[in-house]
């Protein structure tokens, strides 16, 4: 029997229980039903909710003259670079003449400035504060006016009203409420930073999206410097824009131009290689497609991907075979989207079978050729949209052929060869006509 007083918490969705059962009658998961009390105080609390008195915060600028603690050199790689975005737009805000408070539960006020002084931002008017107890956080927000408040991290927060620990989904929904709600009263703008799970998702309730006005997801691949800020959620604007930056030394800096840095330096294109003409948003993105075909040497063939669905690539196979009488049935295939970057559009469905079946013909596409369209099960070549913008962006970076469906848009430049059904796409790469 549950014991009075408990509640039963799934930690992946937040329903809650009366009693504790294996499998969350909400999201389906099992064993994430976690027992936490209704109001108590977290371990090493001093005093219960009812008593307790906010202490506030000591806000401490940028500049300082304190020593920079040693380091230990390990060879680790960097984050994502959340703390380094947000910081540059603290600074850069706080230099316009806003009043900026950046609270930090994960880095010490030292970490911070040294990531300040690498930036250029150490005569930034930011206010510095590290704490993690909401009662602390709520009391000098409420007394200090702020413009913009940035927390960092929401998963370390901790509510004295209730029994759970920092990063749990009550204390993760009960922390975002308070500070949502300091927010709608007319108070500062307030950013939240959140971790992810290993799918992608942000960590904690998922009604913690639906409270706020905004979620970006900022994404990058390791071992790659670039990172892609995307909308998932804006009540201000569309979602369908992104923001593409690189990670250096200083920091992030924006990259104008992400085509140039998506393609390939070779001047001959090896086989097994395609550029896909793709929108990310409203911008139009050249990236590389790289596929290999060799003979499988164990009973069952491997079908690798880095940057695309599975689950297409399997489609796309599928279709090659029946239709086109291609077969991988013996084969090993790997395909890999240039760069890191993630595709996701069926856009990208003609511009991966270019390159199988290049790698596996072993004839590269012609160095200045695009190739774009989305590839339905009866093998027809489908149009897709925007084409025009793909086009002027192959335009201004000197490529001058498109492999694609039949189009109607004025291509400049841009010579067109136009495949309705994918066996003509085999046939051209096969014979290198184009």
């Amino acid at each position: 029997m549950a014991r009075d007083g408990a509640i039963y918490v799934c930690q992946s969705c937040g329903g809650v229980h009366g009693k504790w059962s294996g499998q969350c009658g909400s999201c389906g998961q099992w064993n994430t039903i976690v027992e936490e009390g209704r109001s108590a105080s977290p371990p090493g609390a001093l005093k219960p909710a009812s008593t307790a008195r906010a202490r506030g915060l000591q806000f401490e600028s940028l500049l300082s003259e304190t020593p920079e603690p040693p380091r230990i050199v390990t060879g680790g790689d960097p984050g994502v670079g959340k703390s380094t975005l947000l910081l540059d737009v603290a600074g850069r805000a706080a230099l316009s003449g806003a009043r900026v408070a950046y609270i930090s539960g994960e880095e010490a006020i030292e970490q911070i400035r040294a990531r300040a002084r690498r930036m250029g931002l150490s005569e930034a008017p930011v206010q510095l504060a590290s704490a993690t107890a909401l009662r602390d956080i709520l009391g000098t927000l409420k007394r200090e006016k702020f413009d913009i408040v940035i927390v960092d991290s929401i998963q370390t927060l901790w509510s004295d009203a209730h029994e759970a620990g920092p990063g749990s989904v009550t204390q993760v929904r009960a922390c975002a409420g308070e500070l949502v709600r300091l927010a709608k009263a007319g108070g500062p703008a307030v950013v939240l930073v959140g971790h992810v799970t290993k799918d992608g998702q942000v960590a904690g309730p998922r009604v913690v999206e639906h409270m706020v006005d905004a979620v970006l997801s900022f994404e990058g691949e390791r071992g790659y410097p670039f990172r892609i800020l995307r909308a998932g959620k804006n009540r201000f604007g569309a979602t369908d824009e992104i923001g593409v930056f690189e990670m250096g030394d200083a920091g992030l800096r924006e990259v104008s131009n992400p085509s140039a840095l998506f393609l390939g330096e070779g001047k001959n294109r090896a086989p097994g290689a395609a550029v896909f003409a793709g929108i990310e948003g409203s911008r139009p993105v050249l990236v590389e497609i790289q596929a290999l075909v060799s003979k499988s040497a164990y009973g069952t063939p491997r079908r690798a991907v880095i940057g695309w669905e599975t689950g297409r690539l399997a489609m796309v196979l599928a279709v090659l075979e029946a239709r086109c009488g291609f077969g991988f049935g013996d084969q090993d295939v790997y395909l890999n989207v240039a760069g890191g970057l993630r595709i996701n559009e069926p856009a990208a469905d003609l511009a991966a079978a270019a390159a199988l079946i290049s790698s596996a013909t072993g004839m590269p596409l012609p160095q200045g050729c695009i190739v774009f369209g989305e590839i339905s099960l009866s093998g027809e070549v489908r149009a897709v949209g925007r084409a025009e913008a793909r086009l002027r962006e192959a335009r201004k970076l000197g490529f001058d052929q498109a492999l694609s469906p039949p189009l109607t848009v004025k291509s400049g430049d841009v010579l067109i060869t136009g495949v309705s059904r994918l066996m003509e796409a085999v046939e051209r790469i096969s014979q290198n006509r184009y």
